[in-house]
């Protein structure tokens, strides 16, 4: 299998879940162009509305208009937020910061997923939760004023560190936040100085929000996203000739931890043209094959690649030599247990993988891969096993490759059409 030409990847996920957010809370009309159409985006969209956001069709190549009201309007029914833990755990700061009552809920998968972790500084603030198992939705959220607030995080998250960040900023209350290890992706940071607000990190590690912005109407063109743009890439190395470009994609510091990684196991993946688009830098990505050695993933470098775990332990089954991840428990709170997942499909495929603890070891094997995939609708699950299948003599068979679309919409129709022309 040979790759071959240029693409783009769907809009950066991180970066639409905010803008959507940030547009529906400004008084006026918002445009965002580029922004990502998965499932997961059009939860966000759906959950606006119903709190009283005019927010447009997400549609591919198209415009995203939002007229906000300066504030959210008391939703009639419960907010679904389907399998989308972005959308439900920043709603859940924002909806802590408004004087009425909410409840959110979603799939059997977010229904799993821990909220005790936002929920617990949300009530030292003064929000109030109230639900059957106070770590799980459904949840019922009655916000209000709050209080300002310094809260050192249990792990490092984006998720939990936006949802205090936007409670505060919602709140006009000043909130500090610190992470036990690595920055996690700064979108909100970055976002929330746009609009005026003070946003510093301290020499200690102290993330700290001052109130004195605004929210306002965006005009913003959303990057490519690179933990899309990891599958891709992936397949390139993975190929036996040929090479890719992937135009347009986010390169934020804080999001290509795995291209790290990747160039510590002997991958060629450059960088060219890198540039500013709306505060985020934006750049190509140019991947080709390689041969790849196992390598030690430590702790400090998991935020940064926390969504590529699974891209790189398929591609560490590849490499000579064993790759180790170091402190990746994370992973069992995804969207399944991923980590288990991983370790799991692995050894269906035929490679030597154990998931212990919060340790994950791969062992590198030259045997083409083949056995059947469960992928639990875990979406960086079907897609890292579904370039696994790309490699030399192998025969992976993925379960659902359809759950791909909450991230990545198209993604089969794009892996196709980057490795059919050279077939």
């Amino acid at each position: 299998m040979r790759v071959g030409g240029s693409v783009q990847v769907p809009g950066d996920k991180s970066i639409t879940h905010r803008a959507l957010l940030l547009a529906a809370l400004a008084p006026g009309t918002s445009r965002i162009r580029g922004a990502l159409t998965s499932l997961d985006a059009r939860s966000s969209a759906r959950v606006l509305r119903q709190l009283g956001a005019d927010v447009g069709a997400l549609r591919t190549g198209h415009e995203v208009m939002i007229r906000g009201h300066g504030r959210f309007q008391r939703p009639t029914s419960a907010l679904h937020c389907s399998n989308s833990g972005t959308t439900a755990r920043l709603l859940l700061g924002l909806l802590a910061a408004h004087p009425f009552q909410a409840a959110l809920t979603g799939d059997a998968s977010l229904r799993r997923r821990p909220m005790r972790r936002v929920t617990e500084p949300l009530s030292l603030m003064g929000a109030i939760f109230e639900g059957r198992d106070p770590d799980r939705l459904p949840l019922v959220v009655r916000g209000g004023a709050l209080k300002p607030l310094d809260w050192e995080l249990p792990v490092s998250s984006a998720q939990l560190k936006s949802a205090l960040l936007l409670a505060g900023a919602a709140s006009g209350v000043p909130v500090g936040v610190r992470e036990p290890a690595g920055l996690s992706r700064d979108h909100t940071e970055r976002m929330l100085r746009a609009l005026g607000f003070s946003v510093r990190t301290t020499d200690d590690g102290w993330i700290r929000l001052t109130p004195d912005g605004a929210f306002q109407p965006l005009d913003l063109e959303v990057p490519g996203d690179p933990s899309s743009a990891a599958f891709l890439v992936g397949a390139a190395i993975l190929a036996e000739g040929g090479d890719l470009r992937i135009a347009g994609v986010g390169v934020n510091p804080t999001r290509t931890g795995f291209l790290s990684v990747l160039r510590r196991m002997g991958a060629r993946v450059q960088v060219e043209g890198e540039h500013d688009r709306c505060g985020e830098p934006t750049a190509d990505l140019i991947a080709a094959p390689a041969t790849l050695t196992g390598t030690e993933v430590h702790p400090g470098e998991v935020p940064g690649l926390i969504d590529e775990i699974p891209l790189l332990a398929v591609l560490a089954s590849r490499a000579s030599g064993t790759t180790i991840f170091r402190e990746v428990g994370e992973l069992r709170v995804k969207e399944s247990d991923r980590l288990a997942l991983i370790a799991d499909n692995l050894n269906a495929v035929g490679a030597k993988a154990v998931a212990r603890e919060n340790t994950l070891l791969v062992e590198g094997t030259g045997l083409a891969p083949r056995g059947n995939v469960i992928t639990d609708g875990d979406h960086r699950i079907a897609m890292a096993f579904a370039v696994l299948g790309l490699a030399p003599g192998a025969d992976v068979r993925v379960d659902d490759l359809a759950c791909a679309a909450v991230s990545f919409p198209r993604f089969p129709e794009t892996l196709q059409h980057i490795t059919r022309r050279t077939r």
